[in-house]
């Protein structure tokens, strides 16, 4: 297992509560997301690490959506990447199956240390931080992955079984700061 050292969350800690505008048009808290698993992450529109990973997302809600709500948060500077915009975000969300949340202020990415997108993080029923980190090992290329943490932390929560692997490295383009 790598050292969460570096991770502002820690395993064991509680979900932090937000309140942000979906590309729904509505604006979500946590208390509503019910299900039993919580997956929630930092992405964006332009990374081509979140953009590469997007169609696995769409797997995983695919598989795990009866079991998972899957939150997918976008923090970039709009101003300084476009692409970025909420606007934009509503285009690329009709490819999506994941709630995907605008969190203009940044404040959100800044109590979760999210630090990259896509940066996962894993919360059980008990909304209590169970994995965070990379989707799998393979950013590039989906043929080439060997090893699927997000999947494997998910599947484990579902068993009732402790996560495997609990920390990973997250892998991808920097939270663009105001």
């Amino acid at each position: 297992m790598l050292s969460d050292a570096n991770y502002k969350m820690k395993i064991g800690d509680p979900a932090i509560d937000f309140s942000l505008k979906a590309t729904n048009g509505k604006t979500y808290t946590l208390k509503d997301f019910e299900k039993p698993i919580l997956v929630l992450f930092f992405t964006c529109n332009h990374c081509p690490y979140a953009q590469a990973y997007n169609q696995r997302i769409n797997k995983l809600v695919e598989e795990f959506g009866e079991e998972a709500d899957f939150i997918g948060i976008n923090s970039n500077d709009a101003e300084k990447y476009p692409e970025d915009s909420f606007q934009e975000m509503k285009t690329q969300s009709s490819n999506l199956k994941y709630v995907y949340l605008h969190d203009e202020t940044q404040e959100t990415a800044k109590a979760y240390g999210g630090e990259c997108t896509p940066h996962f993080f894993v919360f059980d029923k008990e909304r209590k931080l169970q994995y965070q980190g990379r989707l799998d090992d393979s950013w590039r290329d989906e043929s080439q992955v060997t090893k699927q943490e997000l999947k494997e932390a998910i599947q484990a929560l579902i068993n009732g079984e402790p996560v495997p692997v609990q920390v990973t490295n997250a892998l991808g383009c920097s939270i663009k700061w105001k």
